[in-house]
């Protein structure tokens, strides 16, 4: 059994499973054994029938000599049987389960794990787990340390854990990755060991040393990958190389027509790209800043410096909102300075007509328009992923700005890498992420962060407004609003869940806000399901002052720039990592005025409460996303379960320990790839694995 075999390729059971399993991350049979165990339960102590005691939690084994379907008054069905060993009898009881009489048989041999009850003086186990013991006395789901996994709609742990053990059963494909002395000198478990113990341990001590080792392998992998890609993108050609003293007199006319003065972090740099632009070798950096910290002005003199240098450049963004905000706010910068910027994306065209350079006839000229820059005339070119598009002729690519690159998977990279000669690439994230976190993550890139705010632009007032305040805190708004302001209220979910009614949907939460909360005030929803024309068009409203309050859910993360809103009020607050409430918290403060984020949350945990009221005292998004890090775990950092992305899933980033020692291990093992094959091949699978967009 190959355990890189797609679940749609696996057999009938897998393939009918495999839409569901998609959703615990499991697409491939060896995902089965990388779906670790969320928990255990302890059914190890096997007793004789006389021994048991009531209340305790433990497993008999016996044979079946009675089993009945009986039916009550209500017509409710009750499974008895009675289980005997050599040293008596036991009575057990199911409710409403009548497969149970279709599974279990008289004479079978049982083995069963339960709390016992007590009838009197009848001990009893009521509706225990069960299995018929094999031949090989080999059991799974009683008598031992049960792994318990995280399930989903359909698919239970116990049969889970069937998958599982049959998958240990029959794979060959279990091979020690990593040389036999390293193992031994970091005192790990082996790797068959490791994965067959943390799934069906003898011991809770076993589980934790084989997590540990799974852990470590996760990621020294990522490391190894990241050197990988650092290693074939510095062994590629001669870069383009940028002049840039050249051009000093067009860099300061930059300078002097912006707005204000650069951040000592921005002028910082900016000096690393213009260092990195002159060189032989291609850029690869990752400009990190926090919101509203000018990242884009830093883009935008590198864009400037290769259209001094005859070259194009393009930025890429991951949504249309993002896409249009970038367009705008560089074409502003650039476009007095004799740069043409141009905009694609999916639903618009571009905003410049390319005309053809020759006579044509009509129908000629008509078929021109419909392929947009075959013509080359554009020095920039700011969109989605339309800018990948084959109908897009790049003449001479010289720089590829990405922004929020974890949105986009690898393959969207490297076509656009491709598009141009060994372009330099910059790419930008405003999700605020630990340094650790960063540097496991983005280990291929160069690093420059942004860790400061321009001079004068205010901090905003954040409160979390206690339950019984809700009612003052609408009608404050409302208030704020009459003096000409405007507001976002931002929910988790699009629709109602139903294991999570508490959350407020933003649908439902528009109508009941319009209904019964702000009658007098015109109100917005935007979602991310509705049409981008849709968007844009609630967006405008809002942009022009025909909507007072927008209420969206987290797509107004990124990318909407309203300087007349001063007000976010987030619901259910708690479902948000803080480095999300943070980004969201920049969607207001944009324009002069002071800006205020209010968070409501139901929830009364006292932990949720004090990691709530850190937003009102840390304006850092570094800062709160290390406090996020500690409290919560990684697995939270980039927002809710449904919004954000669980980055690992073994290891922890909380773990400095482990980071080290995987960092350590990679610098010596990178050298050795050649001569490891199965180690290699697990980097390489890793390397090019698809980075799915939120």
């Amino acid at each position: 059994m190959k355990l890189a075999t797609p679940l749609t390729d696996a057999g009938k059971l897998y393939n009918n499973y495999a839409s569901r399993l998609e959703k615990l991350d499991i697409t491939k049979l060896g995902d089965f054994l990388y779906h670790l165990p969320s928990r255990y339960d302890d059914y190890s102590r096997i007793v004789a029938i006389k021994d048991i005691v009531p209340g305790e939690l433990c497993t008999v084994q016996g044979r079946i000599t009675e089993i009945t379907n009986t039916y009550t008054r209500s017509r409710k069905q009750i499974q008895k049987a009675a289980i005997t060993d050599d040293s008596g009898t036991l009575q057990v009881i199911w409710f409403n389960q009548p497969y149970i009489t279709k599974t279990l048989k008289f004479g079978d041999v049982v083995s069963l794990s339960g709390r016992v009850q007590s009838d009197g003086f009848i001990p009893s186990l009521s509706a225990p787990d069960f299995e018929v013991i094999p031949t090989s006395g080999h059991t799974i789901h009683t008598g031992r340390l049960v792994p318990v996994y995280p399930e989903t709609a359909g698919v239970s742990s116990k049969w889970l854990r069937r998958q599982v053990d049959k998958i240990l059963a029959t794979s060959y494909e279990l091979n020690e990755f990593l040389p036999v002395e390293e193992v031994e000198k970091l005192h790990l478990e082996p790797f068959e060991k490791a994965i067959r113990e943390v799934h069906f341990p003898e011991s809770l001590e076993l589980s934790e040393k084989a997590k540990e080792r799974l852990g470590f392998d996760e990621l020294l992998l990522l490391y190894l990958a990241n050197k990988k890609r650092k290693s074939e993108w510095q062994q590629k050609a001669r870069g383009q190389q940028f002049a840039i003293e050249k051009f000093q007199k067009e860099i300061d006319t930059f300078w002097e027509s912006l707005p204000f003065e650069p951040t000592n972090a921005q002028r910082k740099a900016i000096h690393e790209i213009m260092t990195d632009l002159a060189s032989v070798h291609v850029m690869n950096r990752l400009l990190e800043g926090d919101v509203g910290s000018g990242k884009t002005v830093v883009a935008a003199i590198a864009l400037f410096l290769a259209k001094l240098n005859g070259f194009q450049s393009v930025l890429m963004a991951p949504t249309e909102i993002l896409a249009n905000q970038h367009y705008q706010t560089i074409k502003k910068l650039l476009e007095p300075l004799g740069v043409r910027v141009d905009l694609a994306t999916g639903s618009r065209k571009t905003e410049r007509v390319i005309a053809s350079k020759a006579k044509q006839s009509n129908k000629n000229e008509i078929a021109a328009s419909q392929a947009p820059y075959n013509d080359n005339s554009f020095d920039m070119l700011i969109g989605t992923h339309a800018v990948l598009s084959d109908n897009i002729n790049y003449e001479k690519l010289g720089l590829v700005v990405i922004d929020e690159q974890h949105r986009f998977g690898v393959e969207q990279r490297s076509i656009i890498r491709s598009k141009g000669n060994n372009p330099h690439v910059l790419t930008m994230t405003a999700t605020p992420i630990p340094r650790t976190v960063a540097l496991t993550l983005y280990g291929d890139l160069d690093l420059s962060i942004l860790d400061e705010m321009p001079k004068g632009r205010r901090e905003i007032k954040t409160w979390l407004v206690p339950q019984q305040k809700r009612e003052s805190g609408y009608k404050w708004i409302a208030e704020q609003i009459a003096k000409g302001d405007q507001a976002f209220i931002v929910c988790p979910f699009i629709e109602e869940s139903e294991t999570l009614t508490t959350i407020k949907a933003a649908s439902s939460e528009f109508e009941r806000l319009q209904r019964s909360v702000f009658p007098k005030l015109k109100l917005g929803l935007l979602h991310g399901k509705m049409r981008a024309k849709e968007k844009d068009a609630v967006l405008e409203e809002f942009r022009t002052g025909k909507i007072d309050i927008l209420v969206a859910t987290p797509v107004v993360e990124v990318g909407i720039d309203i300087p007349n809103a001063t007000i976010i009020l987030i619901e259910a607050a708690d479902r948000f990592g803080l480095s999300q409430l943070h980004q969201l918290r920049g969607r207001v403060g944009r324009g002069d005025k002071q800006s205020y984020c209010l968070l409501f949350t139901e929830s009364n945990n006292p932990q949720t409460t004090q990691r709530l009221k850190s937003m009102e005292h840390i304006h850092n998004g570094a800062e709160l996303a290390e406090l996020d890090l500690k409290m919560r775990g990684a697995g939270e950092l980039y927002g809710t379960a449904q919004h954000g992305r669980k980055w690992l899933k073994i290891a922890s980033f909380g773990d400095t320990k482990l980071l080290e020692l995987a960092k350590q291990e990679a610098a010596i093992l990178f050298p050795q790839l050649g001569r490891l094959p199965f180690l290699a091949q697990k980097v390489e699978e890793i390397s090019t694995k698809k980075v799915s967009p939120d």
